[in-house]
């Protein structure tokens, strides 16, 4: 049986705590006990990591390169249990999470990297009149204390991608994984620490959103890194204060899918990549628009594509499409293909729910102000929806308060660069869907899909400060 429980100031955390059960979302067997964090435990937590900044910061570059190294190592040596406990505790599909564990590897080994990569420069002085006989040179040192924020969706590689970049710029971090995923949360951090991650470089606190705020409006936290959705981001603003603050949030992901693009291909990505981790990512292929002039080969493709797809049993290799997190996510997904189709929708396939499953779902025409269309979907249901010009489908596709990721099929440079150009998102991915991401490259949004860029080289930029020092010589 797994346990969760705070792990603060080097010591875990769960005498007299509440304790709640956790539920694999397939089978509804009990895999594991969670335990409460106190107001008190977050206090300490604050404090623990607030004295031990100095300490943090003072290890070598090498050393905190090394032990990232070894926890890269240790954690490909144990893929397979990793995996497992992934597929348990979310419901994803076993082939999804050995990737993932694959991709959190990568994580900790380009962290390890970046931390070597931390260069300043030399000013000279003399452009200045006045800086005659000066020099100013600059580098880079950690903020302090980082408060990671991390979702369920992809709960041991997002970790990864704000742990080891904090503790590569040589910071302190506090760590509120998501309720839902506390065990694989568990699992690395004894990793890390058998590994030789010093006790006081990471504090973990378990808890909702109370645990949450008390974390992120603390002034001993000097840079918060949340990554979830725009109703918590915009309640952690407005209490942050003056601190550093990364979003990264979500979004209703388009995929283009114009006249001359190869039909197939399209069809068979969006198909893969609209229903992967059952559509919970932020960059899931959700809104389809395609040419009229293709839109029903491509439909007839899609839906047969999508009708191979097999769901079931998590930990079945075999299976394509596993269950949402939990059965609340499974009945508001299905009030939204209810609304849908109320307003016009046509159901291609799919629209039916059994337990925390949804059968990966297809609708056709969907108007412009269901939520199928203008929200965050975060579940198995792709929309396709016909266009007459590629300005049409730049605008309508655009038309978004979300801009993440969006993807382009077609054959002519000089239309994918159009859309590139014009579309207000964080990335294009020409000849592919919106759900492409490596793990090194810069990764985010703009407009209510978040703030800063994610990927080791990036976030640790992020999570240490330039200082300079300047020599005044006669």
């Amino acid at each position: 049986m797994k346990r969760a429980s705070s792990f603060i100031n080097g010591e875990w955390v769960h005498a007299e705590r509440e304790k709640a059960t956790v539920i694999n979302p397939f089978s509804k067997e009990k895999i594991g006990e969670q335990y409460a964090t106190s107001k008190e435990d977050v206090e300490y937590a604050l404090a623990s990591a607030h004295a031990a900044k100095k300490e943090i910061k003072a290890i070598p570059t090498h050393e905190r390169a090394n032990i990232l190294k070894r926890a890269a190592k240790r954690l490909e040596e144990r893929k397979e249990e990793f995996a497992q406990l992934l597929s348990s505790e979310l419901g994803k599909p076993l082939k999804d999470t050995l990737g993932e564990v694959d991709r959190s590897v990568e994580t900790l080994e380009l962290s390890a990297e970046e931390a070597k990569r931390l260069h300043g420069e030399t000013l000279p002085g003399d452009v200045s009149e006045r800086g005659v006989n000066a020099i100013a040179n600059t580098y880079r040192v950690p903020v302090g204390v980082v408060a990671a924020v991390t979702p369920f969706n992809a709960p041991l590689n997002l970790v990864c991608h704000k742990v080891g970049p904090a503790f590569g710029g040589g910071n302190v971090t506090i760590l509120k994984p998501a309720p839902q995923t506390t065990l694989i949360a568990t699992a690395l951090l004894e990793l890390l620490l058998e590994v030789g991650l010093p006790k006081k470089a990471i504090h973990m606190v378990l808890g909702g959103v109370e645990v949450g705020q008390q974390i992120v409006r603390d002034d001993r936290v000097n840079l918060i890194s949340f990554t979830g959705g725009i109703v918590a981001s915009r309640n952690i603003a407005q209490i942050a204060g003056i601190k550093k603050q990364l979003y990264e949030l979500g979004g209703n992901a388009a995929t283009i899918v114009h006249e001359d693009a190869n039909v197939d291909k399209a069809a068979a990505m969006c198909a893969k990549t609209g229903f992967s981790n059952t559509g919970q990512s932020c960059i899931s292929v959700q809104r389809i628009y395609v040419h009229e002039k293709i839109i029903d080969t491509f439909t007839e493709k899609l839906v047969s594509e999508v009708s191979q797809l097999k769901c079931g049993d998590p930990l079945d290799l075999n299976t394509d499409v596993g269950t949402l997190v939990d059965e609340n996510a499974a009945n508001r997904i299905m009030n939204w293909i209810d609304e849908a189709v109320r307003a016009g929708a046509e159901i291609l396939h799919g629209g039916e729910q059994h337990g925390a499953s949804v059968v990966p779902t297809v609708l056709k025409n969907p108007p412009k102000h269901a939520k199928v269309v203008c929200e965050e979907v975060f579940g198995p249901i792709v929309s396709i929806i016909p266009y007459v010009t590629l300005e049409e489908a730049i605008t309508e596709a655009d038309n978004s308060p979300f801009g993440l990721q969006v993807g382009i099929f077609t054959n002519k440079i000089d239309l994918a660069y159009q859309v590139a150009n014009e579309m207000e998102v964080g990335g294009v991915v020409i000849n592919g869907t919106s759900n492409f991401r490596l793990d090194h490259w810069p990764y985010g949004g703009v407009k209510n899909s978040g703030i800063g860029r994610e990927g080791p080289r990036y976030a640790i930029q992020e999570m240490t400060e330039t200082k300079m020092v300047v020599l005044r010589m006669d």
